[in-house]
């Protein structure tokens, strides 16, 4: 387990995998944002905790993205 937290890590950055990670990061983020933070979107109400919110709703599908993509380039081989 621990042997694959640097795997990861250098995934995260690698060129093949982000374009993909982005493209799903961009759309599914964009969907939880919506439902998650939609009305505080629309009324102005967005602080600097949703904020921070919103970043992660991003990050995290991106980073699930690049890790079912590491598993699965791992598996291949």
């Amino acid at each position: 387990m621990l042997k694959s937290i640097p795997i990861f890590a250098k995934c995260l950055v690698d060129k093949e995998m982000m374009p993909t990670a982005i493209k799903v990061s961009l759309v599914v983020g964009s969907l939880l944002l919506m439902i998650n933070h939609g009305i505080a979107l629309i009324k102005g109400e967005m602080n600097r905790d949703r904020v921070l919110s919103a970043c992660l709703t991003y990050l995290v599908p991106y980073c699930v993205n690049i890790h079912g993509q590491s598993v699965s380039r791992q598996r291949k081989r």
